[in-house]
């Protein structure tokens, strides 16, 4: 558990707090003229961590008090879960889950061969809207292995703890899109545009960090566990994630 009395703890909690009033970064959701379309499922995968790390909060590149930071580009990831109607949805729970910058996952078998795990990444994080339906976590740009293109997994669980959408969101401009087969299961170019975002630089940083945004749009009902687009997990372990009302 995070020490709240360390400075580190309360830099960190600054810039969650300071991305979530940064206007920069969220979009102010409002009145939409047109029912919204649902942001298209994409399979689990393998990789969805076998055992949670201590550390799941949506802080991906520093692990409980550690002053390492993990390695790769530094990315604010941030959007809105909104309803078909454009409402935005509180209180719902975001996982993202990812490979390092080595192509490993945080699984028992997600670990590349030559390079093993980056110790320092956390790849796994959880965040609940807040009132406006926004959630924040601090990554990295994802990086390609195998034959997958870069990518960072989602799932979206509501107060019931249903899985409501289980997806894959993808780097624009990314060259391996053109030949990703899970990606290309999206075959109509504008469904598949929702789930590819630009990585852009983040305003006055010093550091190269990025800024990357995903709005996710969900229908009411629960994923069928039988499906390909998910297990219709429960999240395992203190159901407790760090919130944007906190």
């Amino acid at each position: 558990m995070k020490n709240p009395h360390c400075p580190l703890c309360h830099r960190r909690k600054f810039l969650h707090l300071a991305t979530l009033g940064s206007a920069a970064l969220f979009t102010t959701p409002g009145a939409f003229a047109e029912a919204l379309t649902l942001t298209p499922r994409q399979t689990e995968g393998p990789f969805y961590p076998d055992k949670l790390p201590l550390d799941t909060d949506n802080d991906l590149i520093l692990i409980n008090d550690s002053i390492t930071p993990a390695v790769g580009e530094i990315t604010h990831l941030t959007g809105t879960v909104r309803d078909v109607k454009g409402d935005p949805v509180r209180n719902t729970l975001v996982e993202i889950w990812q490979a390092d910058s080595n192509g490993s996952y945080l699984h028992s078998k997600g670990a590349a061969r030559e390079r093993g795990r980056e110790e320092n990444f956390q790849g796994y994080g959880r965040f609940l809207t807040d009132s406006k339906g926004r959630y924040y976590f601090r990554t990295i740009k994802p990086v390609a292995y195998g034959r997958r293109t870069p990518h960072i997994h989602f799932a979206v669980t509501n107060q019931k703890q249903e899985r409501l959408l289980t997806t894959q969101l993808y780097t624009k401009g990314e060259p391996l899109n053109k030949t990703d087969s899970l990606l290309n299961r999206v075959e109509d170019p504008e469904l598949q545009a929702l789930i590819i975002v630009p990585y852009k630089p983040f305003k006055n940083s010093d550091a190269g960090e990025l800024t990357a945004h995903f709005d996710i749009v969900i229908g009411q009902t629960p994923e069928d566990p039988a499906d390909d687009a998910g297990r219709n997990r429960q999240p395992r372990g203190n159901f407790r994630p760090q919130s944007g009302n906190e």
